[in-house]
């Protein structure tokens, strides 16, 4: 019974794929010699569902775009704009997004920035007219990225799995959370650097290695925590691939990193209950063994079947 759970489990496995976080930018830069002309640049990913979004500027300025060109992961479109009087206090919307793209809106006036984030249900946002003085946008931007990042999830639940007592889960997240913390900050800085498909291809190996330790006869680690700081270091430059590519266009790129790692760590501490209360429940209806054994063969069947994926794209 066991084998045949095991293969339906990893045949499965290999239909799961992890959503790359690829947010649309649009970047608006206010002219240095003309107060009423723009100058944007529309950043759209090249992986996406459905045909290109397009942005629709304010009725009062005048659109003048390039020929769109393929950079990185994104499609990105030079637009001059030349406008009646100022954008504060207009609006800009964004038609046609799909439903797993959100668009982050930076625009930087003279002496001020303004940041926004739009997606499929709220497609159009407001320039306000007083200057903005937290990066806001960045935070959901962080939220988003740990929800869509269903390796990073499946890691902190193998963590969970192979640790107890609450001292130790305490240790371990912080330890976590520390570490990527400053891999992040680093590599935001050009302080350190990976090839980005390198360390998505290691951070595949980390959940399979979680997956082996959660059916493990002996489960409970003596150092969780120091294995979470070294895998944390890890997932920190996963994070900071993922904000490099959307750029950071303000001034204020420590405020934004904050943000950013706020809203991972808030996403974060919103998921960690799932596990918890799942293993509470085994353990009380004597399904603690069942429930370890289908946790390891999920977690370490998709971290596999990633670490496979991502070295064939590395090679290719």
């Amino acid at each position: 019974m066991k084998k045949l759970l095991s293969f339906f489990l990893l045949i499965g496995s290999f239909n799961l794929f992890s959503h790359e976080f690829n947010p649309a930018h649009l970047i608006i830069n206010q002219s240095d010699n003309n107060q009423i002309s723009y100058d944007a640049t529309w950043m759209y990913p090249v992986k996406n569902i459905g045909k290109r979004a397009d942005v629709i500027f304010p009725d009062i300025c005048t659109p003048t775009g390039s020929d769109p060109f393929v950079q990185g992961k994104y499609i990105i479109e030079k637009i001059s704009l030349d406008c009646n009087e100022s954008i504060k206090g207009r609006f800009i919307e964004i038609v046609n997004l799909s439903v797993l793209t959100d668009a982050l809106v930076t625009i930087n006036f003279q002496g001020d920035t303004f940041e926004g984030l739009v997606n499929v249900q709220r497609n159009k946002i407001k320039i306000p007219l007083v200057e903005q003085y937290y990066p806001t946008a960045y935070l959901y931007l962080g939220v988003g990225h740990l929800f869509d990042g269903l390796d990073h999830i499946l890691f902190i639940f193998g963590l969970l799995f192979c640790i107890s007592g609450l001292v130790n889960i305490i240790k371990t997240i912080t330890a976590f959370t520390v570490a990527h913390s400053i891999t992040l900050g680093l590599s935001v800085y050009d302080l350190i650097y990976l090839p980005q498909g390198t360390v998505e291809a290691l951070i595949a190996l980390t959940i399979v290695y979680l997956a082996l330790e959660i059916n493990d006869s002996d489960k409970q680690l003596k150092t969780p925590w120091l294995m979470a700081f070294s895998f944390g270091l890890l997932h920190g430059l996963g994070f900071a691939g993922a904000l490099s590519d959307i750029g950071i266009a303000n001034d204020q790129m420590l405020l934004s990193l904050l943000f950013f790692n706020v809203g991972i760590e808030l996403a974060q501490i919103a998921l960690i209950p799932i596990p918890l209360i799942l293993i509470y429940v085994a353990s009380k209806i004597n399904f603690q063994n069942y429930l370890q054994i289908t946790a390891s063969l999920c977690i370490g069947g998709m971290g596999f079947y990633w670490f496979i994926d991502r070295v064939i794209g590395i090679i290719l």
